[in-house]
Formats: C-alpha cells, sequence, structure tokens
C-alpha cells in the first residue's frame, strides 16, 4: 500500500489549516503514520420509498454527505446530482472519501427535495437524514438504514442504501457512444435518450454512470464521457457490464428502450478498428411481439483505458497552484468608518473581507513555491484620478501587483487591504468579468505549455449582485476551457442568487450565446453560514471542489505532471 502518498492525500483532500508546506511531506510520513490503515472508498447510495413533497409531481432529491471534524462540527464534503421526479433514486455520482480503520469517522447522509437552483438547502424540503460511521458502512456489503427526521422520527417509510468499495485502480474509461434507430416512445415528437452503465456485484446490479439526455433524437451522439474502470468493472475486463437505454419522461416515468450486456474486454477489442455496435434489446417488446429485431443499435465509437492522475500526483509531481484575490469595494458595502459597513474594520481587527482572506489563504498559500499573491480591487475610484476600475492592485502597482507578508503571503495580502481601504472611494457597478478575463490571459499562457506545471484559482470576495452578468457567464465560459477555478465568497445579507446560478452543480453554466461551459469551475458559498462555525469550515467548503476540478482538466487535457516521478509511484521504505 502507498501509505506514504495516502497519507499526505488525506491532508491534502481534507485542506486543514494547519501551515504545512509541500517541502514538509517526508517529515509528515514519519514512521508512526505508516502504522496506520489508510485507503480510498467510493460510496455509492440509493434510496427508496422517499416521502413525496411536490404536488402534482414527485420528490426531485439530492444527497448531502457530511464529516464530523475533530471539534464536532459537522462539514459537508460531496453531494450527488438532483434525480428528477423519483422517490427510489439510484444516484450516478460516486463519493471518494479516505478510511481510517483505527479513526470514528461519522459520517451524516441528507436527503433532501430540490426546487430551485440555490445552494442554501434551507430553501428545500428535508427527507430524512441517516447518521452513522464509515467502519459500520465498510463492514456491510449493503448497508441499508431507515431515514429518520431532525426529531429522530422516521421519514416515512424512506430507506437510504450505501454501498463502499476500495479504489485500488485509478484507470479511466474514455467514451465517445452513438445509436442509431432507436424506438420512439413518444407520441408527440421523438425520443429522449439517455443511457445507464451498470456494474455486476454480489449483490446485484449497481448504476456506475448516467449519461445525458439527447432530445428528441432517435439517433443521438452523445459528449464524450468518463468512467473510472474501479466504478465500471471493479478493474476486472471480464466482468458483465451492462448498458441500459431510456427514453426520458419529465414525470420521471423513463421508459426502457433496451438494453445489452458486453465486457471491458469486448469494448476495447471491437471498437480498436471500428466502432462496436451492440443491438439494444426490449426483452418485454420481443416476447410479444414477432419478428422483433431490436430496437435500435448503440456504437461505442471510443473505449479508451487510460491511466487517470490524481491530485496528489499533480501536486506532488510540480504542479503549481496560483491564487489571486479580488475584493469588492462598491459603495453597496457602507461607508468602512461606519460599524454597519462590511468594510468597517473591528476593535478586533476582523471583518468578513479578512476572515475569508484569512481562511481560504491559510490553506492555498502552502501549495504556491513563491508565496506571494496577486491581489485585486475592483467597483472603487482609485486615486490620483479617481476614475472607477475593476481590477485595480491593491498596492497600486500594477507592475507589480504581488503582495508578500513578513512571515506568510496570506498576511501580505491582508496588510494590503488594510494599507489600500482608506485610500479609495468606495462606488459601482458590481462587475466580475474584467478580474475573471485578467486572470484568464496567465491560464491561457500556462496552456502552452506541454505539462501541467500551473494551475490557477480566482478567489472574488463580494457582498452584492452581480451587473455584468452577461459578460461574466461569457467568462466563466471561456476560462472554463483553462486551468483555471473560480472561488466567490458572498459575504453580507444580500441575494446571491446570481452567484448561486454561476455555480454549476445544477447544470451546465452557458454564456450569453448558449455555448456550454466545458466544466464546472465555480464554487459559491455564502459566509454567512459560516459566521459561528470554525475558520476552517469555511475553507473546507470553499475549497472542496479543486482537486476534483483541477484533476478533471488537467487529465481531460492529457497533461502529465511535470516531474517525470509522481506521487503514485511513492511506496514506503523498509
Amino acid at each position: 500500500i502507498t501509505l506514504k502518498a495516502n497519507r499526505c492525500m488525506l491532508l491534502l483532500i481534507q485542506f486543514t489549516c494547519a501551515k504545512f508546506s509541500l517541502c514538509c511531506f517526508s517529515a509528515c510520513c514519519s514512521s508512526d503514520m505508516a502504522a496506520q490503515c489508510v485507503t480510498k472508498v467510493e460510496l455509492t447510495v440509493s434510496c427508496e420509498n422517499l416521502m413525496d413533497k411536490d404536488i402534482g409531481s414527485k420528490s426531485d432529491p439530492l444527497c448531502v454527505l457530511l464529516m464530523n471534524s475533530s471539534d464536532s462540527q459537522w462539514f459537508e464534503v460531496a453531494r450527488t446530482e438532483k434525480v428528477q421526479n423519483c422517490l427510489n433514486p439510484k444516484f450516478a455520482k460516486k463519493v471518494s472519501i479516505d478510511y481510517y480503520f483505527e479513526i470514528v469517522q461519522k459520517l451524516k447522509f441528507g436527503i433532501y427535495d430540490i426546487d430551485n437552483k440555490t445552494v442554501d438547502l434551507n430553501d428545500d424540503d428535508f427527507l430524512g437524514e441517516l447518521e452513522c460511521t464509515l467502519g459500520q458502512v465498510v463492514s456491510s456489503k449493503k448497508f441499508t438504514r431507515p431515514l429518520v427526521l431532525k426529531n429522530k422520527k422516521p421519514a416515512g417509510k424512506g430507506t437510504i442504501t450505501i454501498i463502499a468499495e476500495e479504489i485500488k485502480d485509478n484507470r479511466v474509461v474514455n467514451f465517445e457512444v452513438q445509436a442509431r434507430k432507436l424506438d420512439n416512445k413518444d407520441f408527440f415528437g421523438k425520443s429522449d435518450p439517455y443511457l445507464e452503465f451498470y456494474k455486476q456485484t454480489e449483490t446485484g446490479w449497481q448504476l456506475a454512470h448516467r449519461t445525458e439526455v439527447v432530445k428528441n433524437n432517435l439517433n443521438p451522439c452523445w459528449r464524450p464521457f468518463r468512467i473510472p474502470l474501479q466504478s465500471l468493472c471493479g478493474g476486472d475486463m471480464e466482468k458483465p457490464i451492462k448498458v441500459e437505454c431510456y427514453d426520458y419522461d419529465n414525470d420521471g416515468s423513463h421508459d426502457l428502450i433496451g438494453a445489452f450486456e458486453t465486457t471491458m474486454t469486448h469494448l476495447q477489442q471491437a471498437s480498436h478498428v471500428s466502432p462496436a455496435e451492440f443491438e439494444c434489446i426490449n426483452s418485454k417488446k420481443k416476447q410479444k411481439k414477432k419478428g422483433y429485431k431490436n430496437s435500435g443499435i448503440v456504437s461505442v465509437k471510443l473505449c479508451q483505458v487510460v491511466k487517470e492522475y490524481t491530485f496528489l500526483d499533480y501536486i506532488m509531481g510540480g504542479c503549481q497552484i496560483n491564487f489571486t484575490v479580488a475584493i469588492d469595494f462598491t459603495g453597496s458595502n457602507g461607508d468602512p468608518k461606519s460599524p454597519q459597513s462590511l468594510h468597517y474594520i473591528s476593535p478586533q481587527g476582523v471583518n468578513e473581507y479578512l476572515s475569508a482572506i484569512w481562511s481560504v489563504g491559510n490553506v492555498i498559500q502552502d501549495y504556491d513555491s513563491d508565496k506571494m499573491f496577486p491581489a485585486f480591487g475592483f467597483g472603487a475610484q482609485i486615486p490620483p484620478t479617481w476614475q472607477v476600475s475593476h481590477e485595480f492592485p491593491l498596492n497600486f502597482n500594477p507592475s507589480n501587483p504581488f503582495c508578500a507578508g513578513l512571515f506568510t503571503s496570506v498576511e501580505g495580502v491582508v496588510q494590503a487591504y488594510r494599507a489600500c481601504l482608506p485610500q479609495v472611494k468606495l462606488y459601482g457597478p458590481t462587475n466580475f468579468s474584467p478580474i475573471i478575463n485578467h486572470v484568464a490571459c496567465f491560464a491561457k499562457q500556462a496552456l502552452q505549455q506541454t505539462t501541467a506545471s500551473q494551475y490557477f484559482v480566482l478567489l472574488i470576495i463580494t457582498d452584492g449582485v452581480i451587473t455584468d452578468m452577461d459578460e461574466t457567464r461569457n467568462a466563466i465560459v471561456n476560462a472554463s476551457r483553462l486551468p483555471m477555478s473560480v472561488i466567490i465568497v458572498g459575504v453580507g445579507g444580500a441575494d446571491f442568487s446570481a452567484m448561486e446560478f454561476l455555480d454549476g452543480d445544477d447544470g451546465r453554466l452557458r454564456s450569453q450565446t448558449g455555448e456550454a461551459a466545458l466544466r464546472d469551475i465555480v464554487q459559491f458559498v455564502p459566509f454567512r453560514q459560516f459566521q459561528n462555525a470554525p475558520r476552517e469550515a469555511l475553507s473546507k467548503s470553499v475549497l472542496a471542489e479543486i482537486p476534483g476540478q483541477l484533476v478533471e482538466f488537467l487529465n481531460t487535457m492529457k497533461l502529465a505532471p511535470p516531474n517525470s516521478n509522481p506521487a503514485s509511484a511513492m511506496t514506503v521504505s523498509s
């Protein structure tokens, strides 16, 4: 077991606020840690008999996984996708977490009926929850328990099932799939087909992946997608794989078009020279209809198994995370001299802006080798001309906007913010696109490199409604094709629905012209949810998606770590 690499992975993924640097990894991996048993497990979640909270339709459930930290605070780890109109959902999105035999790891699975696009679950109907430990799940082949409400009473007849599987294989399968002559299941228009891939397990077929829906098309071509080999067949190339094709219906009563079974060996052999073609068979239709042949043909154009680098592979292989801070200086923040202002610095030397900078910066700074962050402001009139600027350096030095502190880089940003605040006039409007495009220029230059040498993270701290929404959408869609992520922390009590719209958790963001983002790169978190929580709770939530976004992009672009000896090759020395 690569214990050294796995232990370091835990420290990275959980984003604890301890100030360790990458050069200290060897010290972290001391002999006492080698005695600890750690591995990564993948959790698959499904539910049955959920309560119906919708009128005229069924609940639209989503599962949120939380873990309990050492200070007894619950923090969110991951969310599944939302399943439309379904009281018996099988969630396709898996959750990967680290498992320690010697530690009690408390888990909470919360099920919510999602009726809006906000990330705040307080706006959604609660369908039940389950508290358990990871040990309980791991020790059961199939862990099924009843859901309960907040008062611990039964949540109707609802149950939740969690299946845990150790991740031993970091290979993924790249697919390109299309179909032709599918059966038409709709009276008006054509079928809206999608595919579901299933792995065979001891307890039955387990959902591994669900494609997007192609609307009104009997000859669909799905977007390229990838499935971890572990999720698809457990790394066994001969294990049966089932593929089902459905016609999507808004009311949740999806119609089965047909299905077929295959193996990874067959898929690879068949698609090596030409597309692998499979007859989509509907068994019920075959029994009833004489002369039945099939319900269409599914064609696998590409089935390619590749090694997928992990977040730790990239970080320890030399990939640098470049962190940029952008602070909102618009007039809606209020006069900084007034205690009611979000920019007012209390006698204790804090405000929400400073808290967000400290929380996120303390973690990110350990992955930036030069320890210097560029920091900008937007929405203020700046000296000496007092023109409004939406990307001015906090130190007023355009040629060198980097902030260096005496001891830490985040300290430099804090000092620059404090010095800048009394020198500018808060104004407006609230434009995001200039600073996003500014960072995107540097990310575009990094993309010209042949290895994954740099990744960019932009932290925007703001209090209000975005003024240039169309331009911001365009900027984010363009940035989704670059090695870049955007974190938005909303301070104050404003309406942040626009920010939540930019967070692509509930659907792929589109530009003003309809162009879809290549991937979700925005993470929005309202600061008010963490006002009474420990500082690390905010950083965990804010930074939760960065590792996945970095890995997804760099693997998609087929960029290897600069170092030819990535972390995956590390083993424990005797």
